[in-house]
């Protein structure tokens, strides 16, 4: 199963996610579940981290992926926003394969 780990600060602002697992749909490197969810969350991070160029540290290794994001730049909450409500939207067609939840840290 992949697990979505959407993180928010206490003023409200999403600070990061931690994805990690893999979905099961089929083998390593053919599940298509898997590359949806990979491919959204590398161009979330690169978009924040090369595009808008905020403060952020990004970093994946073999299914497990994490951004913190240090600036409260309302595009970087934009691009997190969208990510979460893409990865619970396609949680709903894949309930047992994918997990999404929001953590206040």
């Amino acid at each position: 199963m992949i697990r979505a780990e959407f993180f928010i600060d206490h003023s409200g602002m999403l600070t990061g996610f931690h994805i990690n697992g893999h979905a099961g749909l089929a083998e390593k490197g053919e599940d298509v579940l898997c590359a949806f969810v990979s491919s959204a969350a590398y161009m979330t991070a690169n978009t924040i981290t090369e595009i808008i160029g905020a403060d952020a540290d990004a970093e994946a290794d073999d299914g497990d992926m994490f951004l913190t994001v240090r600036e409260k730049i309302i595009e970087c909450q934009t691009i997190l926003n969208g990510l979460r409500l893409h990865l619970e939207e396609t949680e709903k067609q894949y309930p047992e394969y994918l997990e999404t939840h929001v953590s206040v840290i």
